[in-house]
């Protein structure tokens, strides 16, 4: 499981782009903590890491444009 520091506004919109997470391919599990501003992603075998997560974002972009995932 890797951690990300995420810049997100409302607590309704964390919860959202968990759920957007858990769908892209390559992640097995996914949760944001919205008071931590911090996203645990945990990829399946053999997932390339960086390719997920320019998926993760994008999804997560459709909840909230202006989401910020550092990496």
């Amino acid at each position: 499981m890797k951690k990300y520091k995420i810049e997100v506004d409302c607590a309704n919109c964390a919860a959202k782009m968990e759920e957007a997470t858990k769908k892209v391919a390559g992640v097995k599990d996914a949760t944001v903590a919205f008071m931590a501003q911090k996203m645990s992603v945990e990829f399946d075998d053999g997932a390339d890491e960086a390719e997920v997560m320019k998926n993760v974002l994008k999804a997560c972009k459709k909840v909230e444009p202006d989401c910020e995932i550092f990496m």
